[in-house]
C-alpha cells in the first residue's frame, strides 16, 4: 500500500521511503511497523488541505516502499538509508517514514552530500544528545549527538524538548543554535534557518501522549496536534532538503489515531514543501 496521492513519475519532486527499523529501541519497540501504519492511515484522510489550499494530486511525489533493513546493525541501516536517498536521480526531496529516530542520521548525511551542510530542525520530546546509551554509540538516544558531530552542533535547532539528562540539557544550552520546550522560534533564529538548506526531523513524541499514545517513549506535557500542524505548514518558508517522521509505534495505539496524525503531518509537510518550491 502506497501513501495517499503517490504516483509513478519520471522526475518526482519528492520521494517517500519507509525504514521499518527499531533494533535500538530500549523501552517499547514496535516502530518498525510505523511506515506501513502511516500509509494505511493515509487512506482515511483527504488529499486536499483546506488550510494550505493545495492537494497531493498536484504534487509529483512517489512512494518507493520500504527499505530492507531487517537484521542490520544501526550503522548498516544508516548506510542503507543514505545510499537509497543518494541513488535517486534528479535529487528529489526525501520524505522518510520511521522506524526509530536513529534513521535520521542516514537522512541528514544524505542531504549533506547532495546540498552542502544543512541546518537540522528537530521537533522532539527528547534531546537525544547522549554520548552513549546502554553502551551504544549509535542509537535512538544518541542520534542527535552523532548528527551534531556531522553538521556541527550550532546548526541544530531543537523544539518541543522536555526530557533528557542534566548533561544533555547543559550541552544543548551551550552548543546548539537554539532549543526550546515549545515550538516558538525567535525571529533571528527563523531568519537564520530561512537562509540555508534545512533537514527536518519530527519525532511523533513531540506531541502530548493524549494525542499520540502510539510511540515508544511517551512524555507528558507535549505540544498539541493543532500547534504541530500549524508549525509544519510554516515549512513553506524554508528550503527543506529532507524530512523524516519517526517513532510511530502502532502496537501501543489500537485506536490508530497516532498513525492518522502522522499521515496528516506528512500530507501537510509534502504540500508545504512543494508550495515553498514554487513560491
Amino acid at each position: 500500500m502506497a501513501f495517499l496521492g503517490s504516483r509513478s513519475a519520471a522526475h518526482p519532486a519528492l520521494v517517500l521511503v519507509g525504514v521499518p527499523y527499531d533494533a535500538t529501541s530500549t523501552f517499547r519497540s514496535g516502530s518498525r511497523y510505523g511506515p506501513d501504519a502511516i500509509r494505511w492511515a493515509s487512506q482515511s484522510i483527504e488529499t486536499y488541505s483546506p488550510i494550505l489550499r493545495a492537494a497531493l494530486d498536484d504534487v509529483a511525489f512517489t512512494d518507493l516502499g520500504n527499505l530492507d533493513v531487517s537484521g542490520r546493525s544501526a550503522d548498516e541501516m544508516v548506510a542503507v538509508v543514505r545510499g537509497a536517498i543518494q541513488s535517486q536521480h534528479g535529487q528529489p526531496i526525501p520524505i522518510v517514514l520511521g522506524g526509530e529516530h536513529t534513521i535520521s542520521l542516514g537522512g541528514v548525511t544524505a542531504a549533506t552530500g547532495r546540498q552542502g551542510t544543512p541546518a537540522v530542525l528537530q521537533l522532539d520530546a527528547h534531546t537525544d544528545l547522549r554520548e552513549r546509551y546502554e553502551g551504544a554509540v549509535l542509537s535512538h538516544a544518541t542520534v542527535m549527538r552523532r548528527i551534531a558531530e556531522h553538521v556541527g552542533a550550532d546548526r541544530i535547532v531543537q523544539l518541543g524538548v522536555r526530557a533528557g539528562t542534566a548533561e544533555e540539557f547543559t550541552y544543548a544550552s551551550a552548543a546548539l543554535r537554539y532549543h526550546s520546550r515549545g515550538l516558538d522560534v525567535p525571529p533571528p533564529v527563523w531568519e537564520w534557518l530561512a537562509a540555508r538548506p534545512v533537514y527536518v526531523t519530527v519525532d511523533i513524541d513531540v506531541l502530548d501522549p493524549a494525542e499520540a499514545p502510539g510511540t515508544g517513549n511517551p512524555e507528558p506535557e507535549g505540544v498539541s496536534g493543532r500547534e504541530l500542524l500549524a508549525f509544519v505548514r510554516r515549512l513553506s518558508q524554508l528550503d527543506v532538503v529532507g524530512l523524516d517522521l519517526v517513532e510511530v509505534s502502532p502496537p501501543f495505539d489500537p485506536s490508530g489515531r497516532t498513525a492518522i496524525m502522522a499521515a496528516t503531518i506528512i500530507r501537510e509537510a509534502i504540500l508545504a514543501i512543494a508550495l515553498g518550491r514554487h513560491a
